[in-house]
């Protein structure tokens, strides 16, 4: 989803396809490093956005920990060390707004990294996550390179993965709530007590600020080797508890049955919203509304999953 976002702005900006090399999964194994080395030494690329990544919803990171921590470790270590290898100057990591501990002050700023215990249902995934900020970070420090590190917050839209149990919360509400429609379901229940607060963000906006991130100058983004600060923000700036997003993705998918809440199951982390301050006062400001998000990402799930 991240990936083919970043693509589609590329070309937006006028990057023609021969400009852009891209590998799937099943063309390139990132978890393997021979692999990743001869890509890098046949295709010398001059810029790399790491946007692959094994993610979950709170089921899939409780149900397969060892499957996040390893195989996440393995994808940032791999690229961002053969990228070094091969003389890439610029690289952009693409991180998570779960590096941050699960009672960190709210908004969360750069700042609040490894200040306290991290949320435990995706613990692996988030150490996975603040290894590769501090890859970039030393590389960087050690070797003078320019890899930046971005940590979006929770994403959706076009391509996005809408499986019943793997998905996080807004592609599995879309489908649960799709399905009720379509059956005619009286009630959808949804994990949880619907409390927490959440901070949403569309994937093409997300794509928007790391081609402006990428883009600023080495000048301007100057904390890139600083120790807990070398990382951006990148959020909408507004957050909404699960259950307001349960009811505005009844509205999109126009299901007028009930919504019903499972307090047996956990909530996750109370409230997690970005600070983006930073990336605000670097030129860049999230341009989508939830709502018209949404409409889109449901446009996305008819077109390709029903």
């Amino acid at each position: 989803m991240a990936g083919s976002a970043i693509l589609r702005h590329l070309q937006a900006k006028g990057v023609g396809t021969q400009q852009v090399v891209v590998r799937t999964h099943d063309e390139l194994d990132l978890t393997n490093q021979a692999a990743v080395r001869a890509f890098f030494e046949q295709q010398k690329p001059d810029q790399v956005y790491l946007a692959a990544a094994k993610v979950g919803g709170i089921h899939g990171n409780n149900s397969y920990p060892a499957e996040f921590i390893y195989q996440n470790l393995m994808v940032e270590a791999n690229v961002i060390h053969e990228a070094w290898q091969a003389g890439v100057k610029k690289l952009l990591f693409l991180g998570s707004s779960c590096i941050y501990p699960k009672l960190a002050a709210q908004p969360m700023s750069e700042s609040a990294l490894l200040t306290g215990q991290l949320e435990a249902t995706n613990e692996p995934y988030a150490i996975a996550k603040i290894a590769g900020i501090k890859l970039c970070e030393s590389y960087n420090r050690q070797y003078g390179t320019d890899y930046r590190s971005v940590m979006p917050t929770n994403l959706y839209g076009a391509g996005d993965n809408y499986h019943p149990q793997n998905s996080h919360v807004i592609p599995a509400l879309i489908r649960r709530f799709h399905e009720a429609k379509i059956t005619t379901a009286s009630v959808v229940t949804i994990w949880g007590t619907g409390t927490p607060r959440r901070e949403f963000l569309s994937v093409d906006d997300m794509a928007a600020a790391c081609v402006h991130v990428m883009n600023l100058d080495k000048a301007t983004y100057d904390a890139h080797t600083t120790p807990m600060q070398s990382h951006i923000n990148v959020g909408s700036g507004e957050d909404i508890t699960i259950k307001e997003l349960a009811e505005t993705i009844a509205k999109v998918i126009d299901y007028k049955g009930a919504i019903a809440f499972d307090p047996t199951k956990p909530d996750g982390t109370p409230r997690k919203l970005m600070d983006s301050t930073r990336l605000n006062s670097l030129g860049w400001h999230a341009r989508i509304s939830l709502e018209e998000g949404l409409r889109l990402a449901y446009r996305d799930f008819l077109n390709n999953n029903s």
